[in-house]
Protein backbone atom coordinates (compact mmCIF):
# COMPACT_ATOMS: atom_id res chain seq x y z
CA UNK A 1 0.00 0.00 0.00
CA UNK A 2 1.31 3.17 -1.18
CA UNK A 3 1.32 5.77 1.65
CA UNK A 4 3.77 9.33 1.93
CA UNK A 5 3.10 11.59 4.46
CA UNK A 6 5.07 14.58 5.05
CA UNK A 7 5.92 16.16 8.11
CA UNK A 8 7.53 19.26 9.76
CA UNK A 9 9.32 19.85 13.46
CA UNK A 10 10.05 22.74 14.82
CA UNK A 11 10.90 24.48 11.09
CA UNK A 12 8.98 25.30 8.25
CA UNK A 13 8.79 23.92 4.77
CA UNK A 14 11.28 25.19 2.04
CA UNK A 15 9.34 27.62 -0.24
CA UNK A 16 10.26 25.51 -2.64
CA UNK A 17 8.79 22.16 -1.34
CA UNK A 18 6.42 20.58 -3.64
CA UNK A 19 4.41 17.32 -2.34
CA UNK A 20 3.34 16.47 -5.78
CA UNK A 21 6.91 16.67 -7.61
CA UNK A 22 8.76 14.78 -4.71
CA UNK A 23 5.76 11.96 -4.80
CA UNK A 24 6.44 11.94 -8.74
CA UNK A 25 10.01 11.88 -8.15
CA UNK A 26 9.97 8.62 -5.45
CA UNK A 27 7.60 6.69 -8.01
CA UNK A 28 10.02 7.50 -10.59
CA UNK A 29 13.21 6.15 -8.32
CA UNK A 30 11.20 3.22 -7.57
CA UNK A 31 10.61 2.33 -11.06
CA UNK A 32 14.21 2.82 -12.00
CA UNK A 33 15.46 0.79 -9.19
CA UNK A 34 12.43 -1.63 -9.88
CA UNK A 35 11.06 -0.99 -6.40
CA UNK A 36 7.71 0.15 -4.96
CA UNK A 37 6.77 2.57 -3.05
CA UNK A 38 5.33 1.30 0.53
CA UNK A 39 5.31 3.33 3.78
CA UNK A 40 7.35 6.44 3.99
CA UNK A 41 7.39 9.18 6.06
CA UNK A 42 9.54 12.11 5.74
CA UNK A 43 10.39 14.34 8.76
CA UNK A 44 11.33 17.93 8.30
CA UNK A 45 13.32 19.19 11.27
CA UNK A 46 15.85 21.69 12.98
CA UNK A 47 19.29 20.75 13.81
CA UNK A 48 18.24 20.24 18.02
CA UNK A 49 15.58 17.75 16.86
CA UNK A 50 17.56 15.54 14.41
CA UNK A 51 21.00 15.77 17.11
CA UNK A 52 17.99 14.52 19.76
CA UNK A 53 16.51 11.27 17.48
CA UNK A 54 20.77 10.46 16.54
CA UNK A 55 21.31 10.62 20.06
CA UNK A 56 18.33 8.41 21.77
CA UNK A 57 18.08 5.88 18.53
CA UNK A 58 21.58 5.50 17.60
CA UNK A 59 23.40 6.87 20.69
CA UNK A 60 25.46 9.14 18.29
CA UNK A 61 26.60 12.62 19.49
CA UNK A 62 26.89 14.56 16.88
CA UNK A 63 24.59 16.53 13.91
CA UNK A 64 23.45 15.25 10.69
CA UNK A 65 21.74 15.88 7.45
CA UNK A 66 19.93 12.87 7.20
CA UNK A 67 18.71 9.95 9.41
CA UNK A 68 17.23 6.94 7.51
CA UNK A 69 15.17 4.34 9.64
CA UNK A 70 14.55 1.16 7.27
CA UNK A 71 11.62 -0.74 7.04
CA UNK A 72 11.62 -2.01 3.83
CA UNK A 73 10.00 -5.50 3.12
CA UNK A 74 9.30 -7.64 0.07
CA UNK A 75 10.58 -4.95 -2.68
CA UNK A 76 8.14 -1.92 -1.54
CA UNK A 77 10.31 1.22 -0.19
CA UNK A 78 9.31 1.67 3.43
CA UNK A 79 10.93 3.84 6.35
CA UNK A 80 10.73 6.82 8.74
CA UNK A 81 13.28 9.26 7.07
CA UNK A 82 14.53 12.44 9.14
CA UNK A 83 16.19 15.66 7.19
CA UNK A 84 17.49 18.83 9.19
CA UNK A 85 16.96 21.54 6.95
CA UNK A 86 19.38 23.28 8.99
CA UNK A 87 22.42 21.14 8.13
CA UNK A 88 20.74 20.86 4.32
CA UNK A 89 21.32 24.82 4.71
CA UNK A 90 24.78 24.90 6.33
CA UNK A 91 26.17 22.03 3.93
CA UNK A 92 24.82 23.96 0.56
CA UNK A 93 26.63 26.92 1.93
CA UNK A 94 29.92 24.86 2.77
CA UNK A 95 29.71 23.31 -0.57
CA UNK A 96 28.79 26.33 -2.11
CA UNK A 97 25.67 24.78 -3.81
CA UNK A 98 22.09 25.85 -3.49
CA UNK A 99 19.51 24.83 -0.61
CA UNK A 100 17.46 23.49 -3.08
CA UNK A 101 20.34 21.23 -5.30
CA UNK A 102 21.38 19.95 -1.77
CA UNK A 103 17.81 19.30 -0.16
CA UNK A 104 17.31 17.42 -3.49
CA UNK A 105 20.74 15.24 -3.13
CA UNK A 106 19.82 14.70 0.80
CA UNK A 107 16.57 13.41 -0.48
CA UNK A 108 17.17 10.73 -2.43
CA UNK A 109 20.27 9.93 -0.60
CA UNK A 110 17.50 8.92 1.77
CA UNK A 111 15.03 6.78 -0.43
CA UNK A 112 18.81 5.54 -2.01
CA UNK A 113 19.89 3.85 1.57
CA UNK A 114 16.37 2.56 1.88
CA UNK A 115 16.93 0.84 -1.85
CA UNK A 116 20.30 -0.70 -0.39
CA UNK A 117 22.96 1.89 -0.74
CA UNK A 118 25.61 2.29 1.88
CA UNK A 119 28.74 5.32 1.84
CA UNK A 120 30.27 4.33 5.16
CA UNK A 121 33.73 3.24 2.44
CA UNK A 122 35.18 5.52 -0.12
CA UNK A 123 33.74 2.91 -2.46
CA UNK A 124 29.99 2.67 -0.97
CA UNK A 125 30.39 6.42 -1.18
CA UNK A 126 31.38 6.74 -4.64
CA UNK A 127 28.52 4.86 -5.98
CA UNK A 128 26.20 6.75 -3.84
CA UNK A 129 27.28 10.07 -5.39
CA UNK A 130 26.56 8.21 -8.51
CA UNK A 131 23.18 6.91 -8.25
CA UNK A 132 22.37 10.43 -6.24
CA UNK A 133 23.72 11.95 -9.67
CA UNK A 134 21.59 9.57 -11.89
CA UNK A 135 18.62 10.17 -9.39
CA UNK A 136 18.83 14.09 -9.82
CA UNK A 137 18.54 13.70 -13.48
CA UNK A 138 15.35 11.94 -13.35
CA UNK A 139 14.05 14.45 -11.35
CA UNK A 140 15.64 17.03 -14.09
CA UNK A 141 13.61 14.82 -16.76
CA UNK A 142 10.10 15.66 -14.49
CA UNK A 143 10.72 18.73 -14.29
CA UNK A 144 11.66 19.39 -17.67
CA UNK A 145 8.75 17.52 -18.81
CA UNK A 146 6.42 19.75 -16.45
CA UNK A 147 7.51 22.68 -18.28
CA UNK A 148 7.09 21.48 -21.88
CA UNK A 149 3.81 20.75 -20.80
CA UNK A 150 2.73 24.06 -19.15
CA UNK A 151 3.89 26.45 -21.61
Amino acid sequence: MREVLFYNEGIAYPDFFSEDLLNEWLDSIARYYSRKIGSLSFIFCNDSYILNINQTYLNHDYYTDVITFDYCQDGFLSGDIFISLDTVLSNSLQFNTLFIDEFHRVFCHSVLHLIGFKDKTELDSTEMRENENLCLELLKTIRNDKFITQV
